[in-house]
């Protein structure tokens, strides 16, 4: 009966509840597209790669593929998303596919943070314990902790919220996932969330980063490029946690201390839903870790920005000796000079030889 009375409670104080959802109508849509537009294909191709070294029996490869698929399934209920906040935030789907969808979105956050540590502990136990370990370090090992992951996490989702997450606001729309002000029950969901999933796994991941650089600096028979590639990698997944997640977090538990009225819920309603948005881009920044997962992968993505450059500077190159070539003064004050002084004119002689010896030699690599 309590918690039937707080529910009823919780219900009238959002009904009474007035807030400018204008946020939801110009910055959320352009993100959201955003996101998809570039979140989508960025993260198909490093499913493939991610394929790629698990087919190499890389244990690494696992959480990579792992982090796509919550990243995928999250990008597959932007849709949703999208045209919930378009209708002033008004669900209009049943409250089955509300609690799905705000699950997967939940899931994404707190099942890419778990797989975010589990990159950076592979790589502390590869370089700081790289014999201990081994046997922590395989595609069999990978695969019981991916599995034990998503059980925890499902498991979690259908314990918290069990409670009905569609209500209405002051203007009578049913409102998904969103409780203005935060409801009695979720502000010990609110509490584990932020211990749990965010301050513990930001302890490890400093832990890590730390044993990390330590043997890499101390290390002389690591390879400089090896102890580089290492570094990006675990520096790339802080970055990833620290942006994506950090502000979001720091916002939920501000939220969960002081807001126990409308009027603090709508003060801090832009700025909470800006630091949600954050989240969202973690979609598309963990296709970059791809980048430093494996020397061949980074390879291929620093050969297309190299051929890029290179296109360019030889346009850019060509361009000005055209010019500077073709132009009339120049060959004139040449031919000037080489009247003037018969030496200039043997020097320049022997440089277009040479020149055009060196033209005819077989290029790098080829043959």
């Amino acid at each position: 009966m309590d918690n039937f009375s707080e529910d009823i409670a919780d219900n009238n104080n959002t009904l009474n509840c007035t807030i400018d959802h204008t946020i939801h109508q110009t910055l959320s849509p352009v993100i959201y597209v955003l996101v998809f537009v570039v979140g989508l294909p960025a993260n198909c191709l490093s499913l493939y790669y991610a394929y790629l070294q698990v087919k190499v029996k890389n244990e690494l490869g696992i959480y990579l593929c792992n982090l796509t698929i919550a990243d995928l399934l999250y990008i597959f209920s932007l849709p949703f998303w999208l045209q919930y906040v378009l209708q002033h935030d008004n669900w209009t789907y049943d409250e089955l596919l509300c609690k799905i969808c705000g699950i997967v979105l939940y899931e994404n956050i707190y099942i890419s943070v778990a797989f975010l540590c589990c990159i950076s502990i592979d790589r502390y136990l590869a370089v700081v314990h790289p014999f201990r370990c081994h046997q922590f370090r395989t595609v069999k090992a990978a695969v019981v902790v991916s599995i034990a992951i998503w059980t925890k996490e499902i498991l979690t989702s259908c314990l918290l919220f069990t409670h009905g997450e569609v209500t209405k606001d002051s203007e009578s729309h049913v409102v998904c996932f969103e409780h203005y002000p935060i409801k009695t029950w979720e502000h010990s969901i609110n509490y584990y969330r932020f211990t749990a999933g965010f301050l513990f796994p930001f302890c490890l991941l400093i832990f890590s980063y730390y044993g990390i650089l330590r043997v890499v600096r101390k290390s002389h028979g690591t390879q400089k490029k090896k102890k580089i590639q290492i570094i990006r990698l675990v520096s790339s997944t802080i970055i990833i946690f620290l942006v994506c997640f950090g502000p979001y977090h720091v916002l939920l538990l501000i939220r969960s201390i002081f807001e126990n009225s409308c009027e603090f819920a709508a003060s801090i309603f832009n700025l909470y839903h800006i630091t949600l948005l954050l989240t969202t881009f973690n979609c598309v920044a963990d296709p970059i870790l791809y980048c430093f997962s494996s020397e061949s992968t980074y390879q291929y993505f620093a050969k297309l920005g190299d051929t890029c450059l290179k296109c360019l500077r030889c346009i850019q190159t060509e361009t000005k000796e055209s010019y500077a070539m073709s132009t009339p003064e120049t060959v004139k004050k040449i031919r000037e000079q080489a009247e003037l002084d018969p030496e200039l004119l043997t020097k320049l002689h022997a440089r277009k030889v040479e020149e055009t010896s060196i033209s005819t030699l077989p290029k790098e690599g080829v043959i």
